[in-house]
């Protein structure tokens, strides 16, 4: 229970059907933060919810295994340049991690969050990963990680409600959260402070702005900078540019056209299948964000190729794949691929 209105409303479906629910918290940052699941108020707020709905309630203390499996992966991704993911990564190490460990531990049989998914059981028992029913807040983008050990033993039971409907189930149990805004920033991060939480780890490097004809600028960090990005670039050229790379080693942003940013493939690294591993060659729809449009692509070993060119993905960034709204697995963009010619 983060103390935002999903997790409350998974609780109070879980009681409705039966299950016996104990509400648990987790604290994982002991830093500066307003926003997420991290600060005291959203913890009160899970602790008051789970009196409303008169249910047992925990917080459970995964700060080190926080720090040292999330927050420090992601300042180092940075630094090297990469654009790290620190929700899938919690996910993995931490939900369905340490929690998941925690509960078996404890002799719980599952652990259910508010993510907006869907699990559902094949006839042989094996455990299939789908997007939530309301396509606009669907977050089974950041659970592709997840195999058959994790998707067993989990329950996402607000996966088949629109957010529009949990705020309403939320105010009619009379739940405080039932109003409460999403938090939309990393949650160990506060708001606006992603640039001075990396400065304060020496991750932001000035350095030169480049393009095709030589240095067009100066940043004054390159970890303010990811593939793909326009805004913000501090250079004025009369017609739109992109990052198309970055160069941590020099602190160097290069700048082009957005045909410069086309690539036919991109290489992953750390793939995982929610079931089977696909066939060799099998067409799929791979995302790149949370809520991006999916690519028809082939996966061909490690090696997802476009069915029609797209534009570079950044090295760190997550890509899921799908089958229609079935997720099948997905893995981390490794390297650059060379631009089309």
């Amino acid at each position: 229970m983060s103390g935002g209105v999903d997790s409350s409303v998974a609780a109070a479906l879980l009681i409705d059907t039966g299950h016996d629910v104990t509400g648990v918290t987790l604290k994982l940052w002991g830093g500066e933060s307003d926003s997420g699941c991290c600060s005291v108020a959203d913890v009160e707020d899970a602790r008051r919810v789970a009196a409303q709905l008169a249910i047992p309630h925990y917080v459970f203390n995964f700060a080190d295994d926080f720090t040292r499996d999330v927050v420090d992966p992601y300042v180092t991704a940075h630094r090297e340049g990469h654009t790290p993911n620190p929700c899938v990564e919690c996910n993995r190490s931490i939900k369905f991690g340490r929690l998941l460990e925690r509960a078996d531990a404890l002799g719980f049989d599952a652990v259910a969050t508010g993510h907006h998914a869907r699990v559902v059981r094949s006839e042989g028992g094996a455990a299939r990963l789908f997007r939530g029913v309301d396509a606009a807040k669907d977050q089974s983008y950041v659970l592709y990680m997840l195999g058959q050990r994790e998707l067993t033993r989990a329950l996402f039971p607000v996966g088949e409600m629109t957010k529009a409907e949990v705020r309403r189930r939320a105010a009619s149990l009379g739940l405080r959260t039932a109003d409460k805004p999403e938090s939309m920033d990393v949650c160990f991060i506060t708001r606006g402070g992603r640039e001075r939480f990396l400065a304060h780890r020496g991750v932001m490097v000035p350095g030169d702005i480049v393009d095709e004809s030589g240095v067009v600028g100066r940043h004054d960090g390159y970890a303010r900078f990811t593939i793909g990005q326009r805004r913000g670039l501090g250079v004025a050229q009369g017609h739109p540019r992109f990052v198309v790379d970055t160069d941590a080693a020099t602190a160097t942003v290069t700048i082009g056209t957005r045909e410069s940013l086309l690539r036919e493939a991109e290489t992953l690294a750390d793939l995982c299948f929610v079931g089977e591993p696909l066939s060799p060659d099998q067409l799929v729809l791979a995302q790149t964000r949370a809520h991006g449009v999916p690519a028809p692509a082939r996966l061909v070993g490690n090696e997802l190729r476009w069915v029609e060119p797209q534009a570079r993905v950044a090295p760190g960034q997550i890509v899921a794949l799908y089958r229609r709204d079935e997720v099948v697995g997905g893995g981390r963009v490794a390297r650059p691929i060379p631009t089309l010619r």
